[in-house]
C-alpha cells in the first residue's frame, strides 16, 4: 500500500470517480461532527482573512483500491474507508456551489461543478465524481443535480442543508461578504490535509475493510505526552511518576487527564488549543526543557497542583469556601465545560493569594449571567467555548491594567467582540416576555433558572432538588382542552386566532414553573391546576394559584416580574462597553429555520412567530419585504394555502405558482388548495431542526410501572388518562399492543411531563439492543410519536435503511401518513388507529423488536435491509 499527504483538490482532480462498496454503511455524519468540522475549517478561514499562512488542518486518512477503468479512460477508485469524510466535502462543494448560484456568482459556481463534483463528459453514473452507496445515491444525486428534493430528508440532505444554512449566515455575518465565502473554498480545497493510501491491484479490499474497522485502542493524547515526558527524564522518571503523575492520573482518570493538559495550554494563553492536538502543543511547548530533568519536574508539579483546581471545579463540594462552592455547583449544573478556562484562572489567582473566595464567586457569578442571559435571548451557543477559552488572556490583560479580579472579567465579557454579545437588562427583559423559552437551551439549564426563580423568593422550608421529582410545567396546556381556547378567544387581538395565541404564549416563561405533579395537572382547566398549584411547598406555584385565571394577561405580567427578579440574580455587562445589537436576533433564527427546513416540508407564519418570539403579523411583513429570503415559498397560512400576498423575488425564473414548487418537493394538497397537514413543521419540529429543542435526547423517565405521585403507578396513571381521554375501542386496541410488547420481552417505561407517556422500550437486560423504543404514546392528546429523532442516533437505526422501512411498514397501516420528510423528526399518528388496525401495528411493532435483536447479534450489516416475514405490512 502507498501513503502519502494531499488535500482535497489534488485527491479529486481530473476525471475520477470514487466509488463507496455496497458493504459500507450509509451516510452517518450529523450536526455533531458537521459542526466540529466546520468550527476547524474557520480556524483556517480567519487565518487566510488575516493574510497569514494557515496551517492545514488534518482531517483523516481515506483508503482506496483501484476499480476497472471506464470509457475514456476514468479511472475509478473503491472507497475502502473514509467515505464519511468524502461525501461531507462533497456537499460542502453542493452547498458552495449553491450559495455562489443564489448571489449570482455563475463563474464560480460553474468552477466548482466542474472541477470538483462531475466529470463533465461521462454519462449516467460515471458523470458523479463520487457515487454512493445505492441507499444514499438519490439524495447525493438530488443535492448535486439541484433537483426539487435536494436537501431532503436523512443524513445527506441534512448535511447539505447545514452547510448551506452555514455559508448563508457566515457571508451574510457584519463585515463577512464574498471574501469570505471565497475563504471558506479555499479553506476546503487546499487546506484540508488527508492522507490518501492507496491499495495495489489484486489486494482482498474487503480484508483491508475489516482490518481498518476492527482495531484496538489506541493512546491518547494524554499517553503521548506522558512517554514523551518520561523519556525525557531518565535520573528522575520513577520517583516523579510514583509522587507526581500517577497520583494525579488516579485522581483525574484518564479523559479528565486529557481534560487538564489541554486546560492548561488554554489558560496559558493559547486561545486556539484543541484536544485533539494537545501532544503536539504540549511537547512544542516543553522541547526547550527537555536536557533540564528539574525543570521537567516542576512542570509535572505544576500541573498536579491545578489537577486539584479541576476537580474542585468538576466536583464543587471539594471547594472549602461555602460562597465559592455554591457558584461552582451552580456552573456544574447548567453543565458542559465551558467555564473551565476561567474557573481554573480564577482558582490559580485565589490559590497564589491574589484575591480573595468571594471575589472570585462574584467573577463567576458573570460568567453565569453571560451564560443565562444569551440563553434567554435566544443567542447561539457557538461562540461561547471560544468567548471562555480566550477569557484568560484577556482577564489578565485587564488585572494588568489595575482592575480588580471580578470588575477584569465583567469587562472582557463586556466587550463585544465577534459573536460575543452579553444582552443588557432591556434586551433580556423582551426576551422574557416574549421568546419560547422552553425550546432555548437544554432541559437542566432550563431547570436551573427556574429553580433560581424558586430560591429567590426566600422560602423557609427550602426544596431538596437533588431528591425531588420536579419537572418543567406547561400552565397553559401544551395541548389544551376547549375551554382554554374559549379563554384566550376573549384576549386575541384582531386577526389573531385563539390557537396562534396559544403558540406565542404556552412556551414563553411566564408560563413555565417547577412541579412534581405534571401527570395530575395534565392540561386539566385552570380551576383544578390552582388546587394542586396552591398545595405545591413551591412559592412560584403558590403566587400563580393565587390568580383567578390564567391567560394572556396574567402570563405576561408573571413575565414582567421574573424579568425584573432576573435583573437581580443575573447583574448585565458594564454601561457604556457593550455595543447594541445591529439586528434582532429572531431574524437570524428566522434565516436559519427556512435554511434547515427539508425539501417537501412547509409550516406557518404562526408556528416562525412562535420560534423567534413575535407575531405572525410581524414575520408576513418580514417575509414580503424580503422575498429573496431563502424557501420563503414554503411559509404558508393557519390552513396551509399560499398565502396571497406571497411575492416571488427579482430575476426568479422558476414555475410562478408555489403550490408547483411544493408539490414537486413532494408536498401534497388538496382540491381546496390546502398543504398536507402530515407534511408541517411545527414550532416544536423547527426547534429541532435549528438545534434550538433537545427533547430528541430525552429517555422516559424509567419508572416501569413503580409508585408514583400519591402511591399510584405510572402504568395504572397511563391507563386511566387513557380510558378517560380516549374511546373504549382505542384504549383496548393500545393495552393489547402493549400486551403483546411485554410478550415479545420488552418492558413498558413511562414519561413524567405534561402527562404520563408510555414509551415500548426493549429491554437492555435482556438484550443487547435495550435502550430503544418505536414510540411515545399520548394518552391526552392521543397521539402516538415515532420517535425517528431518538432513533438517528442508535444503532442500528442510525442508518436510514430500516428507518425508511419502519416508516413504510407504518404508512402500510390505514389511517397513518408519516411524511417521509419527517424521517429526522417526530411525526406522529392519531391512537385511534390502535382502535382496528391494533393487530397491523402489533405486526410492526415485531418487526422492530427482530429488527433491533438481529442487528445486536450481528445479523444486519450496515446499509442492509432487515429481513421480511415477521407478521408486519411489507
Amino acid at each position: 500500500m502507498h501513503a502519502q499527504e494531499t488535500t482535497f483538490s489534488k485527491l479529486v482532480h481530473g476525471e475520477t470517480q470514487f466509488q463507496v462498496p455496497l458493504y459500507q454503511r450509509t451516510y452517518t455524519w450529523q450536526s455533531d461532527e458537521l459542526r466540529r468540522l466546520w468550527e476547524d475549517m474557520l480556524e483556517v478561514v480567519e487565518d487566510i482573512l488575516a493574510g497569514k499562512e494557515p496551517a492545514a488542518h488534518f482531517l483523516g486518512s481515506v483508503v482506496l483500491a483501484p476499480g476497472r477503468l471506464a470509457a475514456g479512460g476514468m479511472q475509478r477508485w473503491l472507497v475502502v474507508d473514509g467515505q464519511q469524510r468524502l461525501t461531507t466535502l462533497m456537499l460542502a462543494f453542493t452547498a458552495l456551489r449553491d450559495r455562489h448560484r443564489a448571489r449570482g456568482r455563475k463563474k464560480k459556481a460553474a468552477r466548482i461543478h466542474d472541477l470538483i463534483l462531475v466529470n463533465g463528459y461521462q454519462e449516467g453514473n460515471d458523470r458523479y465524481r463520487l457515487l454512493p452507496t445505492q441507499a444514499d445515491r438519490g439524495a447525493f444525486v438530488a443535492c448535486v443535480e439541484s433537483l426539487p428534493t435536494a436537501g431532503g430528508s436523512g443524513n445527506i440532505g441534512g448535511a447539505y442543508r447545514f452547510f448551506l444554512a452555514a455559508l448563508t449566515e457566515g457571508e451574510e455575518a457584519e463585515g463577512a461578504g464574498e471574501a469570505w465565502v471565497d475563504a471558506v473554498e479555499s479553506a476546503l480545497r487546499d487546506f484540508l490535509a488527508i492522507v490518501s493510501i492507496t491499495a495495489s491491484e489484486g489486494d482482498n479490499v474487503y480484508r483491508i475493510f475489516e482490518s481498518i474497522n476492527n482495531t484496538g485502542v489506541g493512546l491518547s493524547q494524554s499517553d503521548l505526552l506522558r512517554n514523551y515526558l518520561f523519556m525525557c527524564l531518565p535520573r528522575r522518571g520513577e520517583a516523579v511518576y510514583r509522587n507526581l503523575w500517577l497520583p494525579m492520573q488516579e485522581l483525574l482518570g484518564p479523559a479528565r487527564l486529557e481534560l487538564l493538559v489541554w486546560l492548561d495550554l488554554v489558560v496559558g494563553g493559547d486561545s486556539r488549543a484543541k484536544q485533539s492536538e494537545i501532544y503536539r502543543d504540549q511537547k512544542k511547548r516543553m522541547e526547550p526543557l527537555s536536557s533540564d530533568e528539574a525543570a521537567l519536574e516542576a512542570e509535572i508539579l505544576r500541573l498536579r497542583v491545578r489537577a486539584d483546581r479541576l476537580m474542585r471545579i468538576v466536583e464543587p463540594v471539594r471547594e472549602g469556601d461555602p460562597g465559592l462552592s455554591e457558584a461552582l455547583q451552580r456552573l456544574a449544573r447548567w453543565g458542559g465545560q465551558t467555564h473551565y478556562p476561567l474557573a481554573l484562572l480564577l482558582l490559580d489567582r485565589l490559590d497564589a493569594g491574589d484575591c480573595t473566595p468571594e471575589e472570585v464567586a462574584t467573577a463567576l457569578s458573570y460568567a453565569e449571567s453571560y451564560l443565562v442571559r444569551r440563553l434567554f435571548a435566544g443567542n447561539s451557543t457557538t461562540g461561547n467555548n471560544r468567548t471562555f477559552m480566550e477569557l484568560p488572556k484577556e482577564v489578565e490583560k485587564e488585572l494588568d491594567n489595575g482592575r480588580p479580579l471580578a470588575d477584569a472579567v465583567r469587562m472582557a465579557l463586556s466587550t463585544k467582540t465577534g459573536t460575543r454579545v452579553w444582552p443588557s437588562d432591556a434586551g433580556m427583559r423582551e426576551a422574557i416576555l416574549n421568546r419560547p423559552f422552553y425550546k432555548s437551551g437544554r432541559s437542566n439549564q432550563r431547570f436551573e433558572i427556574l429553580r433560581r426563580f424558586e430560591e429567590s423568593y426566600g422560602a423557609r422550608e427550602p426544596v431538596d432538588y437533588g431528591k425531588s421529582t420536579l419537572t418543567v410545567e406547561h400552565v397553559l396546556p401544551q395541548q389544551p382542552a376547549q375551554q382554554w381556547f374559549d379563554l384566550l378567544a376573549e384576549e386575541a387581538g384582531e386577526g389573531e386566532s385563539p390557537e396562534e395565541l396559544h403558540a406565542q404564549l404556552v412556551h414563553t416563561i411566564g408560563n413555565l414553573t417547577l412541579s412534581g405533579d405534571n401527570a395530575r395537572l395534565s392540561n386539566h382547566p385552570f380551576r383544578r391546576k390552582q388546587q394542586i398549584l396552591d398545595s405545591s411547598a413551591l412559592r412560584m406555584n403558590q403566587r400563580i394559584a393565587a390568580q383567578e385565571r390564567w391567560g394572556k394577561a396574567e402570563i405576561l405580567a408573571r413575565a414582567d416580574e421574573l424579568a425584573e427578579r432576573a435583573s437581580t440574580l443575573w447583574p448585565g455587562p458594564l454601561d457604556g462597553v457593550v455595543h447594541a445589537e445591529a439586528e434582532w436576533v429572531g431574524w437570524g433564527e428566522l434565516r436559519q429555520a427556512l435554511l434547515t427546513m427539508p425539501a417537501g416540508t412547509w409550516t406557518t407564519y404562526g408556528d416562525l412567530a412562535a420560534l423567534t418570539g413575535t407575531h405572525a403579523v410581524t414575520i408576513g411583513n418580514h417575509i414580503a419585504a424580503r422575498p429573496a429570503l431563502h424557501g420563503a415559498y414554503r411559509v404558508l397560512t393557519a390552513d396551509g394555502k399560499i398565502s396571497p400576498g406571497f411575492r416571488w423575488p427579482e430575476g426568479y425564473d422558476g414555475p410562478l405558482d408555489p403550490r408547483e414548487v411544493l408539490e414537486r418537493e413532494g408536498v401534497p394538497f388538496d382540491g381546496w388548495g390546502r398543504a398536507r397537514r402530515s407534511h408541517r413543521l411545527t414550532v416544536s419540529d423547527l426547534a429541532s431542526l435549528a438545534g434550538k429543542d433537545d427533547s430528541g435526547d430525552e429517555a422516559p423517565a424509567r419508572d416501569a410501572g413503580g409508585a408514583g405521585t400519591g402511591g399510584e403507578s405510572a402504568a395504572a396513571r397511563f391507563e386511566k388518562l387513557l380510558r378517560e381521554n380516549q374511546t373504549p375501542e382505542t384504549a383496548a386496541g393500545v393495552l393489547a399492543a402493549l400486551r403483546s410488547w411485554v410478550e415479545l420481552g420488552g418492558t413498558l417505561e413511562y414519561g413524567r411531563k405534561s402527562e404520563t407517556s408510555c414509551f415500548p422500550t426493549l429491554s437492555s437486560g435482556s438484550s443487547r439492543a435495550g435502550g430503544l423504543w418505536p414510540l411515545a404514546l399520548y394518552p391526552v392528546s392521543g397521539t402516538a410519536e415515532v420517535v425517528f429523532q431518538h432513533l438517528k442516533r442508535r444503532p442500528p437505526f442510525h442508518d436510514e435503511v430500516p428507518r425508511r422501512e419502519l416508516m413504510a411498514r407504518l404508512n402500510g397501516v390505514r389511517g397513518i401518513d408519516l411524511a417521509e420528510a419527517k424521517l429526522d423528526l417526530r411525526p406522529s399518528f392519531p391512537l385511534e388507529v390502535f382502535a382496528d388496525r391494533g393487530e397491523e401495528l402489533q405486526g410492526v411493532l415485531r418487526w422492530f423488536a427482530h429488527t433491533a435483536e438481529l442487528a445486536a447479534a450481528g445479523g444486519i450489516r450496515d446499509g442492509q435491509k432487515p429481513v421480511q416475514g415477521d407478521g408486519g405490512p411489507a
